[in-house]
């Protein structure tokens, strides 16, 4: 790898800049001890951005983004901006850094580390072992369809309009994520829509079909009605490998199976723009979990997540498959050992603050980094 890769930190809000240290210091752990070099740089983002500079996140900052080769994030908002104007809230900054950097493609890993199979709701012999990757398209869908908005009609009654749309490249390009993907896991891909009462749904499952047929055929595909999907995502999880759905509907199956994990602050996830010429991808790495407003300050949150969101970046962004593989264990034998954070606490474990977890990070990297 070259010794100039650009990443930018943005730890944003709340318990962000907490949990990011933690990331930071394992970045810093491999570069000390792997030979990589990594050009390391932090700005402002959400309503850390606004308190510094009237805005959630400033042209110089989203400047810097385009031109890093990853972004980690941490969290942005929190109670303290709630009454802010709706184009100044912190979130906003987020969403800037997701449109500008055209990052389509949203992955979700649901793992289950065999240290916390207890900790889920579900039964452990359902989730134990668990391991699915859930791509979820980013920039399209209902959430950014025209026409949209709130109106009133001649009767006074008032009218919400969304529309739900998409064209072919839309879903060829985060199809083909999803196809890739599988290729380098079990081989299997699972398309979701509503192909039975949605135009869109119907050219959804049309186009990933083709996509398959046409550059993917040693990849096993199948389709899927997303409610169902959502029942057999309890019911039998381990029947998927990768998901592929849209906005909409990847936006409610992934946040489900995030808790068949056990808890938020172990989830990571990647969102990832077009290769270049070069096979570069702008891309921008957070934890799933959000601002938590309510631990901020006092070290009580989980850095896993966002440390297994920096061992993301290190496989998409860097092709360091190796390092990325020594941070995932180093975080299993970490929960091995039976140390916990307040979100994932079970009985007969120990209670440890966030900076003694990194501690606990760097003895293990130490030791099976050897």
């Amino acid at each position: 790898m070259a010794s100039n890769e650009k990443v930018l930190f943005l730890p944003g809000d709340g318990i962000g800049p907490e949990v990011m240290a933690e990331a930071r210091r394992v970045l810093e752990w491999l570069e000390s001890n792997r030979a990589l070099g990594f050009d390391i740089t932090e700005g402002l983002a959400g309503g850390a951005s606004y308190d510094a500079h009237g805005v959630p996140l400033t042209d110089d900052t989203m400047e810097a983004a385009m031109d890093a080769d990853a972004v980690l994030f941490g969290s942005v908002g929190g109670p303290k901006w709630e009454g802010l104007d709706f184009s100044l809230k912190p979130e906003r900054g987020l969403l800037r850094l997701r449109k500008e950097m055209d990052l389509f493609a949203n992955l979700r890993p649901a793992i289950v580390f065999d240290a916390l199979a207890e900790a889920s709701t579900l039964k452990p012999e359902i989730v134990s072992g668990l391991d699915i990757m859930i791509v979820r398209e980013l920039t399209g869908g209902i959430y950014y369809g025209e026409p949209r908005g709130i109106e009133t009609l001649e009767n006074g009654a008032r009218r919400g309009i969304n529309t739900q749309v998409y064209t072919t490249p839309e879903i060829e390009r985060v199809a083909r994520v999803g196809f890739e993907l599988a290729r380098k896991r079990q081989g299997r891909v699972c398309s979701a829509e509503k192909a039975n009462v949605m135009e869109s749904g119907v050219l959804w499952r049309e186009e990933v079909q083709r996509v398959r047929d046409e550059e993917y055929p040693d990849v096993e595909l199948t389709h899927m009605y997303a409610d169902n999907a959502a029942m057999q995502l309890v019911r039998d999880p381990r029947q998927f490998d990768v998901i592929v759905t849209d906005n909409l509907f990847g936006d409610i199956l992934s946040d489900e199976a995030a808790m068949l994990t056990g808890s938020l602050g172990m989830l990571p996830s990647a969102s990832l723009g077009a290769a270049d010429d070069m096979g570069r991808r702008r891309a921008l790495y957070e934890p799933v979990h959000g601002s938590a407003p309510d631990i901020a300050g006092r070290g009580l949150a989980n850095p896993l997540a966002c440390v297994l969101s920096l061992g993301m970046m290190l496989r998409y962004s860097f092709d360091l498959g190796s390092e990325a593989d020594l941070v995932d264990t180093a975080v299993s034998n970490v929960l091995s050992e039976g140390l916990r954070t307040t979100d994932i606490m079970q009985p007969g474990k120990t209670g440890v603050s966030t900076s003694a977890m990194g501690d606990a990070l760097i003895r293990e990297l130490d030791k099976v980094g050897a």
